[in-house]
């Protein structure tokens, strides 16, 4: 499997509305791969969606499990996803492997329900809460050429530096 380049704010390319998925073969499985890949090696990658790699089509891989354990659905690809139902709100920080040097308060639903299909092309629904929402919805703005920083509460009190951390030698 190969990392993947992941395109960073201001790239106007971050801005196009992605395609439906409509062929399912070999070559979407690899792509998955990559996609996934290219997730697990940023740093607290929980999420990744295809328009971050220059690849215009929904596509969303999310895998909470490095900040919940197991108490979530653990690896979802989620293709042609769609939000069916949500209900109560809530703000939380989020970040985004395409805006590396900030993260922000958003105001997210709390509980959703996606109808997505697999990488075979099947039907699936998820019912996420909490932090796996927050996750599923944010990727899934990337598909219609939104980032987090689109949805801030306030650009003036709720977008902050993120923090850089360096390793003691």
């Amino acid at each position: 499997m190969t990392v993947l380049s992941i395109l960073t704010y201001p790239d106007a390319r971050l801005q196009r509305k992605a395609e439906a998925v409509q062929v399912f073969d070999d070559e979407l499985l690899k792509f998955v791969g990559d996609l996934t890949e290219t997730m697990y090696a940023g740093p607290g990658g929980v999420g990744i969606a295809a328009p971050q790699v220059d690849r215009h089509q929904r596509i969303v891989i999310v895998d909470v499990r490095p900040k919940l354990g197991d108490d979530c659905h653990g690896l979802m690809v989620l293709i042609n996803p769609e939000l069916m139902a949500w209900e109560g709100m809530a703000v939380g920080r989020e970040g985004c492997m395409s805006v590396p040097d900030f993260t922000g308060n958003v105001i997210r639903a709390e509980r959703i329900r996606v109808q997505a299909q697999d990488v075979s092309g099947r039907e699936r629904s998820f019912e996420c809460e909490g932090f796996e929402a927050r996750a599923v919805q944010h990727e899934m703005d990337h598909l219609d050429g939104f980032l987090f920083l689109d949805r801030l509460v306030s650009r003036k009190t709720d977008l902050f530096r993120r923090k850089n951390y360096q390793k003691s030698q």
